[in-house]
């Protein structure tokens, strides 16, 4: 009897196994990454609610007093569209289908998503005036979700992290152009702010656009087809053996810098895998883009170029960034506000500055854009300026200003709007000149003029109300004027809220 005693008990929790992994086998309710405690939802909006169950299966999302239902498709997602919400106290947001997701401590709030390379990645740890920054860092109501994927080669839909609080013991891992735009935000408007930073250091536009919309751009097909000429160099078989000897001769010298205790050098990088994440043709988009759409937000900002300043790269940029534009929007469907922060001054060889810097000048022509104009708060020598506060003050300039109303100094500095020839000078126009132009520090720098001949020579400059006048007795005739138009130029064009001017050109000589 003992014997069958056990041998029933031992039937009975194989029977309940077998009945739990039934369970188990439907599909529980599921949620991308970005809906997880502490996150912001955008205020004053519809605001989209969405994740994955069994086809069929009705599934409800409670917030704030309201609830809305939607039944599961066949290809087992579901969407929810929350009714617009106010900011108030924290509340909880329930997803509930066979089983309950309870998301606690969310805000009702402004959200913005930042994206690029290493400037927007850049951690406020990383900063200038961190040990300050740290300790006055307490804000609960400033969060940021840090989207952790990585590259795909098909369009993800998870994605992965987890939203912080600001606080002192968390801002130092916070985008610090992104920070320092929150918080002047959250500390005008009152409200909540949620910041999404999905960024990745070294990484080229064309990663974060999706392959198919630039397949189809004609302006992009002799780009798409140089990509496709490097990535075939980059895989050949003399590529990879080129690689295989390097990492040869590298563990080679690894043993000898051992035994002779030397310091080692640095691993040859691998170029397929380098590639690889930095995500070629799309990539980012597919890990880091596509798995939050279409969250809710109020804007965006953009904060990339220094790895499309290549000579080779830069005359493709204006396309690529207003592609960009166009493209998050679309699959967003709806028009929302997005600015990027101009490459600052930089010494670097081999680059392009001005090129990728004009191109973010002429993309402004797309409606509900903004630039910050950094080009004198730059390094010579570190691509990564620290004064990361005075990127996102600027940013937040343009934000506040057009995007919420408020009355600010200015929301952008000076802009060229045009220019004539008048007898042995040229006079350019700007808009944005609040308060005046100004010289900042003395005599007006940074323009030189060109005649038909294409040669350019210094200008002598000089400020008559909103325009600015050049001209250089070497040039009799002039056709052409530029400003700022290096890596690292020397200028001071100011305007009165002390916002510097755009570089520009006047010519589109090649």
């Amino acid at each position: 009897m003992k014997h069958a005693t056990f041998s029933l008990l031992g039937f009975a929790r194989l029977s309940l196994a077998v009945t739990a992994l039934g369970a188990a086998a439907r599909a529980d309710v599921k949620l991308p990454a970005v809906f997880s405690d502490h996150l912001v939802l955008q205020r004053d909006a519809v605001v989209p609610v969405w994740g994955w169950a069994d086809p069929g299966e009705t599934v409800t999302v409670s917030i704030a007093g309201q609830s809305q239902t939607a039944p599961t498709g066949a290809d087992g997602k579901w969407v929810v569209k929350l009714a617009k919400l106010s900011a108030g106290e924290p509340t909880t947001l329930t997803v509930k289908g066979r089983n309950t997701i309870t998301i606690q401590d969310v805000l009702v709030g402004e959200v913005w998503l930042g994206s690029g390379q290493s400037n927007m990645a850049m951690a406020v740890k990383d900063a200038k005036d961190f040990e300050q920054e740290k300790v006055a860092a307490n804000f609960p109501r400033i969060r940021m979700f840090k989207e952790e994927s990585v590259a795909a080669e098909t369009a993800q839909t998870v994605g992965k992290g987890v939203w912080l609080v600001c606080s002192p013991e968390t801002v130092g891992g916070f985008s610090a152009a992104l920070y320092f735009f929150g918080r002047e935000l959250h500390q005008v408007l009152g409200a909540p702010v949620g910041m999404i930073n999905s960024s990745v250091g070294g990484t080229p536009i064309e990663s974060w656009i999706a392959s198919e919309a630039q397949r189809a751009s004609a302006e992009l097909k002799p780009f798409v087809a140089l990509l496709e000429k490097d990535n075939a160099a980059i895989t050949s078989d003399a590529a990879v053996k080129k690689y295989e000897r390097d990492l040869a001769t590298w563990e080679a010298g690894q043993k000898k810098a051992r035994t002779e205790k030397q310091k080692a050098a640095k691993r040859p990088p691998n170029p397929a895998e380098v590639r690889a994440r930095k995500g070629n043709l799309g990539g980012l988009f597919n890990g880091k883009i596509s798995p939050l759409i279409p969250y809710a937000i109020r804007g965006a900002l953009w904060y990339q170029g220094e790895a499309n300043s290549t000579p080779a790269k830069a005359p493709f940029y204006e396309a690529q960034l207003r592609l960009l534009v166009n493209d998050w929007r679309a699959r967003w469907g709806y028009e929302f506000p997005i600015a990027w922060a101009q490459l600052p001054n930089f010494g670097g060889p081999g680059r392009d500055w001005p090129a990728v810097r004009e191109a973010m000048l002429k993309t402004l022509a797309l409606p509900g854009t903004g630039m910050g104009i950094n080009i004198d708060i730059g390094e010579e020598e570190d691509i990564h300026p620290k004064n990361k506060q005075e990127i996102g003050r600027r940013l937040s300039l343009w934000a506040l200003g057009t995007v919420y109303g408020r009355n600010v100094p200015a929301t952008s500095g000076p802009l060229p709007i045009g220019h004539e020839v008048r007898a042995k000078e040229i006079v350019l126009r700007f808009n944005h000149v609040n308060g005046g132009l100004v010289a900042k520090g003395g005599v007006l720098r940074g323009f030189v003029v060109a005649g038909e001949d294409r040669q350019w020579q210094p200008a002598l400059a000089r400020i008559e109300g909103g325009t600015v006048v050049v001209s250089n007795p070497e040039v009799p005739q002039p056709v052409a004027a530029r400003y700022a138009w290096e890596n690292f130029p020397a200028c001071n064009l100011y305007n009165g809220a002390g916002l510097p001017a755009s570089p520009f050109r006047t010519d589109e000589w090649k």
